[in-house]
């Protein structure tokens, strides 16, 4: 369920007209690494299997990212964002895959 909701915030959060969006916000990709590692965390914390959650993750992305051109003052399909995205999925994915491997050694 908190997946879900990460997920539905992140969407909120990209698809809101440019003018509605707060101007005092840190640097756009530290905010895509980081939205993107929270709910790629959060899906791999869910059970799906992490290569599987990367996958999802990262198609969320893109199509987050294309659903933004039409919007008022955004620029959606910036590949740049497509990479902080992926980024942040990874790191969540590698860093639950290091954990799991740590807590699951003999």
């Amino acid at each position: 369920m908190s997946a879900v909701l990460a997920a539905v915030a992140i969407a909120i959060g990209s698809l809101t007209p440019g003018s509605e969006m707060p101007t005092n916000l840190p640097w756009d990709k530290f905010n895509h690494f980081v939205g993107y590692a929270g709910l790629a965390g959060l899906v791999g914390l869910a059970g799906l299997p992490l290569v599987r959650t990367f996958i999802a993750v990262v198609l969320y992305g893109i199509c987050i990212e294309y659903l933004q051109i039409p919007v008022p003052g955004r620029s959606g399909g910036d590949w740049a964002d497509i990479l902080a995205n992926s980024l942040g999925a990874a790191a969540a994915v590698l860093t639950l895959a290091g954990v799991r491997r740590f807590l699951l050694r003999p």
